[in-house]
């Protein structure tokens, strides 16, 4: 029997596919399924053209078997079968493809769908397999015919017997090595496994004989051991059954058959499109945050299916950053896969699915927020930390898309409100979005910056996280209302008169806030009379585009040590503290010093920051009390 070579070419390309191509060895199981697949869809066509045929789909299926004994795992299918030239021309010839040739041939309809596009599939066996043997009988043909390989030595094609039309592919698995544990794929549970991750969605019955056991009649404690064959694929996938034959059950099982959570989603988008792209997709709105969500170790991304098979786990191509909690799976026919279909070619389609997506998440959650306003919450309280990152996240390249699911903690709804929200309650007269800045919503509340506003009854939103006024400075402004602190030096409010008594004060007192000033050193940018307080004695407040707040996570960061707000220390007039400045300027300067740096201490705790002596500070109470 003549052993055939492979082209040299070939010979290169199926030592380069068994060890550079695949990522996982698993997925030989996937491309002799889907091969199978495409058989059997052959002869549907056939049918399709031919009146004399008929097609019974219960005549056509796809069968899985192993021998342990013999480490053999057999792949048969009822499809189209493969003459001797067929099994010449396309096992002979790497990256021929069958599949493709007969679209072409046929002139088949763009919608009909062929996985095997590249004609290199059927050799990822080669990873797992010393010897690959194909007995095919070709439909219309007496004869069957058998090729069998051992990898790049060759082949040889011999005429053998078979009774039905199709193809049988028999795998002799490799031994196991101190690396590889190739044993894995003649277990029952592991091919189980392997079928229903990349194959589940196969348009046939994929069929497996299962070990099963019960116990005897007459004694429960021993059992009785069968064979049943059973379907291991869903067949029909749910992205391509009628929403309206779906229950919310429907969708929360499917969640959870494909491992998306553990817990219960909020929220599931079904959408599908027929257009320049056509795809189906699910998506989910979890109602809980990944353990590692904020870690390196987290894979954002949609699984990707082409015509019902699993091509990547995870495709984070299809997913923005900001919406990278999203959970789901995308399935289409049209999008450019490389040669081993586990990794995307980036093309024009692939971009379009994601702002497509992209759109429809963005609809949903607005929906949300109008509509089933706790579950919003829910969900914001859960990932509203995610959008504010992708507000401020690439130079604010999205904020456009995000600004109106921001939402707040607000100092008159006393809840979370958006930010349309706000703006369509503020008064005629007022210019700003107010917004204050702390650990938490009591501490703010009880901050002297926001006395003024809140006694004029502005609403003042509240920020409690690092990243909430990074984001509002990246936003700048929402339906052309500016955001302003309450700490800023200029929050437009003073009437003419308060900005004459201040300017009146300033000019009284320059001396004593120049001393003052001359004391802080270093510390301050100013010194000067506040128009804003009412009760308190002193505060910050802050020129410049640093606040108090993003001066403290600045501080936290490696890079960010240098980053300083210019503070202003404010002074109330009207409260008994400037009293006893004012004494103290005229007859002792040391308590004067003493007072200053107690009230610049005292606006550091105000604040939340750290004092940069505590034994001093100690020390100047102790004088105080003496």
């Amino acid at each position: 029997m003549e052993k055939k070579q492979f082209q040299a070419e070939s010979k290169r390309l199926l030592d380069l596919m068994i060890n550079s191509i695949y990522s996982q060895k698993e997925v030989f199981l996937r491309e002799l399924i889907s091969n199978s697949s495409d058989a059997i869809d052959k002869i549907y066509y056939q049918t399709l053209t031919d009146d004399s045929l008929t097609f019974n789909r219960a005549d056509y299926f796809i069968k899985v078997t192993t021998n342990q004994e013999a480490r053999t795992l057999t792949i048969t299918d009822t499809g189209i079968g493969m003459t001797k030239e067929e099994l010449e021309e396309n096992l002979g010839t790497i990256a021929k493809s069958g599949s493709l040739a007969f679209k072409d041939e046929t002139e088949m309809e763009e919608d009909f769908d062929i996985i095997g596009q590249f004609g290199v599939g059927f050799y990822a066996a080669f990873m797992v397999a010393d010897t690959v043997t194909v007995r095919s009988k070709a439909f219309g043909e007496e004869a069957a015919y058998e090729w069998k390989s051992e990898g790049a030595d060759g082949y040889t094609i011999t005429e053998t017997e078979k009774t039905d039309v199709g193809t049988e592919i028999t795998l002799t698995i490799k031994e196991d090595t101190e690396d590889e544990v190739y044993g894995e794929f003649l277990e029952e549970h592991r091919l189980q496994e392997i079928i229903k991750k990349y194959s589940d969605f196969i348009r046939y019955p994929i069929k497996m004989d299962l070990t099963k056991s019960e116990p005897k009649e007459d004694n429960e404690e021993e059992f009785v051991e069968y064979v049943e064959e059973e379907t291991i694929n869903s067949m029909v996938p749910i992205w391509r059954k009628n929403q309206s034959e779906l229950t919310d059950e429907d969708y929360i099982n499917f969640y959870k058959e494909k491992n998306y959570g553990f817990d219960e989603p909020l929220k599931h988008i079904h959408t599908s499109v027929d257009g320049n792209v056509r795809y189906h997709a699910i998506l989910y709105i979890p109602s809980t945050m990944p353990f590692d969500y904020y870690s390196t170790e987290y894979e954002k991304g949609l699984e990707l299916y082409s015509s019902g098979v699993l091509i990547m786990d995870k495709a984070p191509e299809l997913l923005p950053d900001y919406f990278s909690f999203v959970k789901g799976m995308v399935d289409s026919d049209d999008l450019s896969l490389n040669i081993s279909r586990e990794m995307l070619q980036h093309d024009r389609q692939l971009k379009m699915i994601e702002r497509n997506i992209t759109r429809r998440i963005k609809t949903t959650l607005q929906g949300m927020l109008k509509n089933d306003r706790e579950t919003y919450i829910q969900f914001y309280d859960t990932f509203g930390r995610q959008l504010k990152y992708g507000v401020y996240s690439d130079f604010g390249q999205h904020k456009e898309t995000l600004q109106d699911l921001l939402m707040f903690y607000s100092s008159t709804e006393k809840a979370l409100v958006s930010l349309a929200e706000y703006v369509e309650r503020m008064p005629e007269e007022q210019k700003y979005i107010f917004y204050a800045t702390g650990e938490s919503n009591e501490r703010i509340e009880k901050l002297p910056q926001t006395e003024m506003v809140a006694d004029k009854g502005y609403e003042i939103l509240y920020f409690t996280e690092d990243v909430d006024e990074f984001a509002i400075r990246m936003l700048m402004s929402y339906q052309e209302k500016e955001f302003r602190n309450v700490s800023d030096g200029d929050l437009g409010l003073e009437t003419e008169e308060e900005k004459e008594q201040a300017e009146k004060e300033a000019e009284e007192h320059k001396e004593l806030f120049d001393k003052m000033k001359e004391v802080l050193a270093g510390k301050v940018q100013d010194v000067k009379a506040s128009t804003r307080l009412r009760s308190h004695p002193v505060y910050f407040s802050t020129e410049g585009e640093i606040s108090i707040e993003m001066e403290k996570v600045m501080q936290q960061m490696p890079d960010g040590q240098g980053m300083k707000a210019q503070k202003v220390l404010e002074i109330n007039v009207d409260h008994d503290v400037f009293t006893a400045l004012k004494s103290a300027f005229e007859a002792d300067e040391e308590k004067l010093a003493l007072y200053t740096n107690l009230l610049y201490h005292q606006a550091m705790l105000i604040e939340g920051l750290p004092i940069e002596d505590p034994v001093d500070f100690s020390n100047d109470i102790c004088k105080v009390m003496i």
